[in-house]
């Protein structure tokens, strides 16, 4: 028996509408405008980068206007291509649109989802290049938003590309939403026969005398316990005046809280340790 084929999918303009002749010299044209478009971007990030280093407090509102600009340059090439290369009229412009858009639907909508995620992004803001966010099981800096995928520079070093359009369907969290302070929570646990009110005086000078500590009247530190069925769960709360300093300071208060603790003899509960996210798991 003879298979019968599927009909193809036909790309075809309107009827009464002539596309122009697209020739070896205007595809070059295209692709140089392109590559120039793409090492202008390039070339803007570097400069962007650099002088967020050098103003550090103006740095999250210099690296905010990163992927704006990468936006507009691509939006001015893309025009550019129709408009000086192709020279098509408005009927024209509208044809290929269609044709286009449905080229898109059926083998790149991913793609196109991406770019419509990072426009998006782009103008509802709910992170910016700078801000700690955790996107599904990933958290970390964002470093870049692109025509594609956002960025995110993990504690590990580890450079995640996350697509835009996952921004649609999962949970965003951000931890400083564009602002220079950024809160940082650390946890400590003790056992139940632990001097508590020492424990906890402990861990508030190791707070207060850190070098990475930022406390205003706006940005106040908290030093709360919490009761467990097998321990004790203290919870800091305290600013960093710049989000980089996050593991800075975590790993400053939790060293010399844990110093203390030893040379103190306070003791951390038995059969009991701490996961990533401070939830306590048993031993073994």
């Amino acid at each position: 028996m003879v298979g019968v084929q599927p009909p193809l999918l036909q790309l075809a303009p309107p009827d009464g509408v002539e596309m122009p002749e697209v020739g070896v010299g205007t595809v070059a044209g295209a692709v140089l405008i392109l590559l120039a478009a793409y090492a202008l971007a390039r070339a803007s990030v570097f400069i962007l980068t650099k002088l967020s280093d050098r103003f550090p407090t103006r740095r999250i509102g210099i690296r905010m206007a990163t992927p704006i600009i990468k936006f507009g340059i691509y939006i001015v090439a893309v025009f550019i291509i129709l408009d000086s290369l192709l020279e098509l009229t408005t009927t024209q412009v509208l044809a290929f649109s269609g044709v286009l858009g449905a080229a898109l639907g059926f083998g790149l909508r991913d793609l196109f989802a991406g770019m419509v995620g990072g426009l998006v992004i782009i103008l509802e803001r709910p992170y910016r290049v700078g801000d700690e966010v955790e996107i599904k099981d990933h958290y970390g800096e964002i470093t870049d938003i692109g025509l594609r995928a956002t960025r995110i520079e993990t504690p590990d070093d580890d450079l995640v590309s996350v697509p835009n359009y996952v921004f649609f369907t999962d949970a965003v969290a951000n931890a400083n939403a564009g602002n220079q302070e950024m809160m940082v929570v650390t946890e400590f646990m003790i056992s139940p026969e632990a001097d508590i009110d020492r424990a906890q005086a402990i861990v508030e000078e190791a707070v207060v005398t850190s070098r990475y500590v930022y406390i205003t009247d706006d940005c106040p530190y908290t030093v709360s316990m919490r009761d467990r069925p097998y321990y004790y769960l203290i919870r800091v709360r305290a600013y960093v005046n710049d989000h980089r300093y996050e593991r800075a300071l975590i790993s400053d208060i939790t060293e010399r809280v844990f110093e203390q603790f030893q040379a103190e003899g306070i003791p951390k509960p038995r059969g009991l340790d701490r996961d990533l996210h401070g939830e306590a798991t048993e031993d073994g």
